[in-house]
Protein backbone atom coordinates (compact mmCIF):
# COMPACT_ATOMS: atom_id res chain seq x y z
CA UNK A 1 0.00 0.00 0.00
CA UNK A 2 1.28 3.45 -0.79
CA UNK A 3 1.48 5.81 1.35
CA UNK A 4 -0.54 9.15 1.18
CA UNK A 5 0.91 12.21 0.34
CA UNK A 6 1.40 14.90 2.88
CA UNK A 7 0.07 17.46 0.71
CA UNK A 8 -1.39 17.07 -2.89
CA UNK A 9 -1.47 19.90 -5.57
CA UNK A 10 -3.93 19.22 -8.36
CA UNK A 11 -4.08 21.70 -11.40
CA UNK A 12 -3.69 24.75 -9.56
CA UNK A 13 -4.62 28.02 -11.24
CA UNK A 14 -3.97 31.56 -9.97
CA UNK A 15 -4.29 34.69 -12.32
CA UNK A 16 -4.21 38.41 -11.28
CA UNK A 17 -5.95 40.53 -13.85
CA UNK A 18 -4.62 39.18 -17.33
CA UNK A 19 -1.22 37.73 -15.81
CA UNK A 20 -1.80 33.74 -15.27
CA UNK A 21 0.77 33.42 -12.55
CA UNK A 22 0.04 29.38 -11.91
CA UNK A 23 -1.19 27.40 -14.70
CA UNK A 24 -1.82 23.81 -13.59
CA UNK A 25 0.50 23.07 -10.93
CA UNK A 26 0.17 19.16 -10.22
CA UNK A 27 2.68 17.26 -7.84
CA UNK A 28 2.37 15.45 -4.51
CA UNK A 29 4.87 15.72 -1.85
CA UNK A 30 5.15 13.11 0.75
CA UNK A 31 5.14 12.66 4.52
CA UNK A 32 8.80 13.92 5.78
CA UNK A 33 9.86 14.80 2.43
CA UNK A 34 12.36 17.95 2.45
CA UNK A 35 10.76 19.69 -1.37
CA UNK A 36 12.29 22.70 -2.55
CA UNK A 37 10.50 24.88 -5.28
CA UNK A 38 13.41 26.84 -7.27
CA UNK A 39 12.68 29.64 -10.03
CA UNK A 40 13.22 33.03 -10.62
CA UNK A 41 11.64 36.50 -9.63
CA UNK A 42 7.72 35.83 -11.06
CA UNK A 43 7.49 32.42 -11.49
CA UNK A 44 5.21 31.79 -9.12
CA UNK A 45 7.23 30.16 -5.96
CA UNK A 46 5.39 32.70 -3.72
CA UNK A 47 2.12 32.51 -5.08
CA UNK A 48 2.30 28.97 -4.71
CA UNK A 49 3.52 28.71 -1.39
CA UNK A 50 0.63 31.30 -0.38
CA UNK A 51 -1.99 29.20 -1.66
CA UNK A 52 -1.38 26.24 0.18
CA UNK A 53 -1.27 28.30 3.56
CA UNK A 54 -4.70 29.51 2.31
CA UNK A 55 -3.09 33.47 1.91
CA UNK A 56 -4.59 32.77 -1.58
CA UNK A 57 -6.86 31.16 -3.29
CA UNK A 58 -6.60 29.53 -6.47
CA UNK A 59 -9.45 29.89 -9.38
CA UNK A 60 -8.95 26.17 -9.94
CA UNK A 61 -7.81 22.95 -8.11
CA UNK A 62 -7.63 20.90 -5.49
CA UNK A 63 -4.79 21.18 -2.78
CA UNK A 64 -4.98 18.23 0.13
CA UNK A 65 -3.57 18.12 3.60
CA UNK A 66 -3.30 14.88 4.72
CA UNK A 67 -5.69 13.76 2.13
CA UNK A 68 -8.81 16.53 2.94
CA UNK A 69 -9.20 19.39 0.43
CA UNK A 70 -8.49 22.67 2.08
CA UNK A 71 -9.13 24.95 -0.47
CA UNK A 72 -12.35 27.09 0.33
CA UNK A 73 -13.22 25.41 3.74
CA UNK A 74 -14.86 27.31 6.34
CA UNK A 75 -12.86 29.12 9.05
CA UNK A 76 -12.44 26.33 11.78
CA UNK A 77 -11.59 23.78 9.51
CA UNK A 78 -9.07 26.34 8.07
CA UNK A 79 -7.69 27.10 11.71
CA UNK A 80 -7.17 23.23 12.15
CA UNK A 81 -4.97 22.67 9.28
CA UNK A 82 -2.95 26.02 9.77
CA UNK A 83 -2.01 24.07 13.65
CA UNK A 84 -0.19 21.35 11.47
CA UNK A 85 2.04 24.58 9.86
CA UNK A 86 5.00 26.23 11.30
CA UNK A 87 6.21 29.32 8.89
CA UNK A 88 10.13 31.51 8.52
CA UNK A 89 9.05 34.51 6.57
CA UNK A 90 11.87 35.91 4.34
CA UNK A 91 12.55 38.99 6.08
CA UNK A 92 11.61 36.95 9.34
CA UNK A 93 9.11 39.24 10.29
CA UNK A 94 9.21 39.28 14.15
CA UNK A 95 7.80 42.07 16.01
CA UNK A 96 10.22 44.51 17.43
CA UNK A 97 8.00 45.56 20.19
CA UNK A 98 8.07 41.99 21.77
CA UNK A 99 11.37 40.69 23.17
CA UNK A 100 13.39 37.86 21.43
CA UNK A 101 11.68 34.70 23.78
CA UNK A 102 8.12 36.75 23.22
CA UNK A 103 8.90 36.32 19.44
CA UNK A 104 9.70 33.02 19.54
CA UNK A 105 6.17 31.36 21.90
CA UNK A 106 4.11 33.94 20.26
CA UNK A 107 1.76 31.26 18.69
CA UNK A 108 1.78 29.18 21.52
CA UNK A 109 0.18 32.24 23.85
CA UNK A 110 -2.32 33.45 21.30
CA UNK A 111 -2.84 30.48 19.05
CA UNK A 112 -2.94 27.87 22.16
CA UNK A 113 -3.58 29.78 24.98
CA UNK A 114 -0.19 28.45 26.60
CA UNK A 115 0.66 30.36 29.71
CA UNK A 116 3.41 32.66 30.22
CA UNK A 117 5.80 30.44 32.16
CA UNK A 118 5.48 27.61 30.05
CA UNK A 119 5.83 29.16 26.87
CA UNK A 120 8.64 31.41 27.63
CA UNK A 121 10.49 27.72 28.91
CA UNK A 122 9.28 26.50 25.20
CA UNK A 123 10.45 29.39 23.63
CA UNK A 124 13.94 28.83 25.48
CA UNK A 125 14.52 25.40 24.30
CA UNK A 126 13.74 26.33 20.68
CA UNK A 127 16.50 29.21 20.56
CA UNK A 128 19.41 26.57 22.44
CA UNK A 129 17.89 24.37 19.73
CA UNK A 130 18.95 26.92 17.05
CA UNK A 131 21.92 27.62 19.22
CA UNK A 132 20.98 30.82 20.74
CA UNK A 133 21.20 30.92 24.69
CA UNK A 134 19.19 32.94 27.34
CA UNK A 135 21.18 35.88 27.13
CA UNK A 136 19.14 36.71 23.97
CA UNK A 137 15.78 35.79 25.04
CA UNK A 138 15.28 39.68 26.36
CA UNK A 139 16.74 41.48 24.21
CA UNK A 140 15.06 43.08 21.25
CA UNK A 141 14.75 42.13 17.37
CA UNK A 142 16.55 45.18 16.57
CA UNK A 143 19.72 44.32 18.81
CA UNK A 144 20.67 41.57 16.77
CA UNK A 145 22.32 40.96 13.37
CA UNK A 146 20.06 39.15 10.47
CA UNK A 147 21.20 35.81 11.21
CA UNK A 148 20.65 35.80 14.57
CA UNK A 149 16.94 37.27 14.09
CA UNK A 150 16.79 34.62 10.71
CA UNK A 151 17.91 31.79 13.82
CA UNK A 152 14.76 33.20 16.24
CA UNK A 153 12.38 33.41 13.09
CA UNK A 154 13.61 29.60 12.92
CA UNK A 155 12.96 28.34 16.49
CA UNK A 156 9.65 30.33 16.05
CA UNK A 157 8.75 28.14 13.25
CA UNK A 158 9.66 24.73 14.76
CA UNK A 159 8.46 26.29 18.67
CA UNK A 160 4.41 24.44 18.56
CA UNK A 161 6.26 21.44 16.25
CA UNK A 162 4.96 21.62 13.20
CA UNK A 163 4.19 18.72 11.03
CA UNK A 164 5.16 20.87 7.90
CA UNK A 165 7.37 23.44 7.76
CA UNK A 166 7.32 26.55 5.11
CA UNK A 167 10.65 28.36 4.44
CA UNK A 168 10.38 31.87 1.75
CA UNK A 169 13.34 31.84 1.14
CA UNK A 170 15.77 31.28 3.87
CA UNK A 171 18.75 32.80 3.17
CA UNK A 172 17.87 35.94 1.39
CA UNK A 173 20.19 38.85 2.89
CA UNK A 174 22.61 36.67 5.01
CA UNK A 175 26.51 36.16 4.05
CA UNK A 176 27.61 33.20 2.40
CA UNK A 177 28.84 31.37 5.53
CA UNK A 178 25.64 32.96 7.92
CA UNK A 179 23.85 31.04 5.04
CA UNK A 180 25.32 27.77 5.35
CA UNK A 181 24.97 27.97 8.99
CA UNK A 182 21.21 28.32 8.30
CA UNK A 183 20.70 26.01 6.08
CA UNK A 184 22.18 23.18 8.46
CA UNK A 185 19.71 24.32 11.06
CA UNK A 186 17.12 23.91 8.57
CA UNK A 187 18.17 19.95 8.01
CA UNK A 188 18.87 19.79 11.54
CA UNK A 189 15.41 21.27 12.85
CA UNK A 190 13.20 19.12 10.26
CA UNK A 191 14.80 16.17 10.92
CA UNK A 192 14.69 16.27 14.61
CA UNK A 193 10.79 17.00 14.19
CA UNK A 194 10.28 14.61 11.81
CA UNK A 195 8.21 17.34 9.85
CA UNK A 196 7.84 17.93 6.15
CA UNK A 197 9.14 20.81 4.64
CA UNK A 198 8.19 22.96 1.50
CA UNK A 199 10.39 25.64 0.85
CA UNK A 200 10.91 28.17 -2.15
CA UNK A 201 14.59 29.74 -3.09
CA UNK A 202 16.35 30.39 -6.34
CA UNK A 203 19.65 29.68 -3.93
CA UNK A 204 20.91 26.78 -5.76
CA UNK A 205 23.44 26.11 -2.57
CA UNK A 206 20.80 26.21 -0.22
CA UNK A 207 18.46 23.96 -2.38
CA UNK A 208 21.05 21.29 -2.76
CA UNK A 209 21.14 21.09 0.87
CA UNK A 210 17.38 21.33 2.26
CA UNK A 211 15.82 19.38 -0.04
CA UNK A 212 15.00 15.82 -0.71
CA UNK A 213 13.71 16.84 -3.99
CA UNK A 214 13.07 19.66 -6.11
CA UNK A 215 10.84 21.02 -8.42
CA UNK A 216 11.44 23.90 -10.80
CA UNK A 217 8.47 26.62 -11.55
CA UNK A 218 8.91 28.90 -15.22
CA UNK A 219 5.80 31.00 -16.32
CA UNK A 220 3.56 29.37 -13.60
CA UNK A 221 4.45 25.48 -14.81
CA UNK A 222 6.58 23.18 -13.70
CA UNK A 223 8.97 21.74 -16.05
CA UNK A 224 10.60 19.80 -13.81
CA UNK A 225 10.46 17.91 -10.98
CA UNK A 226 13.52 15.20 -9.50
CA UNK A 227 15.22 13.89 -6.35
CA UNK A 228 17.69 16.44 -5.97
CA UNK A 229 20.65 14.17 -6.64
CA UNK A 230 19.74 14.58 -10.05
CA UNK A 231 19.13 17.81 -10.92
CA UNK A 232 22.50 18.13 -12.39
CA UNK A 233 22.24 15.65 -14.82
CA UNK A 234 18.43 16.61 -15.41
CA UNK A 235 18.85 17.21 -19.21
CA UNK A 236 16.38 19.81 -19.17
CA UNK A 237 17.09 23.52 -20.59
CA UNK A 238 15.41 25.08 -18.28
CA UNK A 239 17.23 23.51 -14.98
CA UNK A 240 20.22 23.92 -17.22
CA UNK A 241 19.96 27.13 -17.72
CA UNK A 242 18.94 28.33 -14.07
CA UNK A 243 21.42 26.11 -12.00
CA UNK A 244 24.25 27.14 -13.89
CA UNK A 245 22.91 30.99 -14.04
CA UNK A 246 23.70 31.88 -17.51
CA UNK A 247 22.03 35.03 -19.15
CA UNK A 248 21.36 32.88 -22.66
CA UNK A 249 18.91 29.87 -22.72
CA UNK A 250 15.36 29.20 -22.87
CA UNK A 251 14.23 31.26 -19.37
CA UNK A 252 13.98 35.15 -20.94
CA UNK A 253 14.39 38.00 -18.31
CA UNK A 254 11.63 40.78 -18.52
CA UNK A 255 13.50 43.86 -19.02
CA UNK A 256 11.41 46.93 -18.33
CA UNK A 257 12.52 49.99 -20.13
Amino acid sequence: MTRQPKIQLIDIHKSFGHKKVLDGVTVDIGTGESFVIIGGSGSGKSVTLKCILGLMRPERGSILVDGREVVGVPARQREEVMKKFGMLFQGSALFDSLPVWENVAFGLMQGRHMDRRTARRKALEKLAQVGLGKDVAELSPSELSGGMQKRVALARAIAAEPEILFFDEPTTGLDPIMADVINDLIVKCVRELGATAVSITHDMHSARKISDRMAMLYHGKLVWVGPTADVDQADNPYVDQFIHGRADGPIKMEIRH
